[in-house]
């Protein structure tokens, strides 16, 4: 289940950036920046955003490989996996 990620005002962050950091890095969890009452930005970690990255590019190979699948093509399982290990242990 998905937790509501903090919510911090855009002056919090111009008077103490540094905590707001911290705090990002601690729990990595993202924090919503909000603008005059609206959300305006999402902050998160390094590792988390480059974890999001890495799913989103297993994601984009398996929606290639049902692609493939569905014209006939396509590659055998043990090449599959082999390159989705070698995306996971990129982390």
């Amino acid at each position: 289940m998905n937790t509501i990620p903090p919510i911090i005002p855009i002056s919090d962050l111009r008077q103490d950036a540094a905590a707001v950091l911290k705090s990002i890095k601690n729990s990595d969890q993202p924090v919503v920046i909000t603008q005059r009452g609206r959300a305006a930005a999402i902050m998160l970690s390094v590792e988390s955003y480059e974890q999001s990255l890495h799913e989103k590019e297993l994601l984009m190979l398996l929606a290639k490989g049902e692609k493939e699948i569905e014209v006939g093509e396509g590659y055998d399982l043990e090449t599959i996996l082999a390159d989705a290990d070698s995306i996971l242990s990129a982390k």
